[in-house]
């Protein structure tokens, strides 16, 4: 399979999570778009990929508004990314990755977890190495040659072109989301994006058992319940 099915995996677990963090991540994540980039969707691409995003995932329109409401209404309210590396049992890696705005308590939340589960937290790169940090763009209406002809015209380079069942995929650097996504748009006017991500996959997968599959399936859990923890990306197959 695919680097794609290891995205679209992590997708459909993160949905299992409480609605209420699934709320509570989107509404920061649109404010900070809007925030930094302005509240128009045709000037701001990158909040409209995250509301798009957001109903798909069926966050309710009322949710949505507020965020964008509070930057119209001049509140201020800064959220920092930060990411954790961390070093589970027999080779297992995980990046979380938080969106805060209290370093001190997104730290705190994740070094709690990691000492409950008895893993170890690493200095910044000592995990990340180990995962291609990539974004991922997937749909349907072009194939492979199409495609490549399209990022050419555009002048957008990519590490990598898959067909899967009829499904173009493409892989390239973080900064090219939305260069890809305008060029396969100038190309297919009305195409209809089924991923759109930035995300770490790992080079390298690792299967755990017993004890040491319950503590990691355990601190993914407990990671989870963090306030501020949007995404955990590992090495492990589950």
């Amino acid at each position: 399979m695919g680097r794609a099915y290891e995205v679209r995996k992590a997708s459909i677990q993160k949905t299992g999570a409480a609605k209420a963090k699934l709320y509570s991540m989107y509404a920061k994540e649109i404010y900070q778009a809007a925030k930094n980039g302005g509240t128009e969707f045709e000037s701001n691409s990158a909040l409209k990929r995250l509301v798009d995003k957001a109903k798909k995932e069926q966050v309710p329109s009322d949710i949505i508004n507020r965020a964008i409401d509070k930057v119209n209404s001049g509140v201020d309210e800064t959220y920092t990314s930060a990411n954790y590396e961390l070093f589970g049992p027999n080779g297992s890696t995980a990046i979380v990755a938080c969106l805060t705005d209290n370093v001190n308590r997104s730290v705190s939340g994740v070094r709690a977890v990691v000492n409950k589960c008895h893993v170890k937290m690493g200095a910044q790169g000592s995990v990340s190495y180990m995962y291609d940090h990539l974004c991922i763009v997937s749909f349907k209406g072009l194939d492979e040659e199409e495609t490549l002809e399209a990022l050419i015209e555009a002048g957008v380079d990519v590490e990598d072109i898959e067909v899967e069942n009829g499904e173009t995929i493409i892989y390239g650097a973080p900064n090219d989301l939305f260069n890809i996504k305008e060029a396969i748009t100038k190309k297919l006017p009305n195409v209809s994006f089924d991923m759109d991500e930035i995300t770490y996959i790992a080079k390298d997968k690792v299967q755990l058992t017993g004890e040491d599959l319950e503590t990691f399936q355990k601190l993914l859990t407990m990671l989870d319940e963090v306030e501020d923890v949007q995404t955990v990306y590992h090495n492990v197959e589950l």
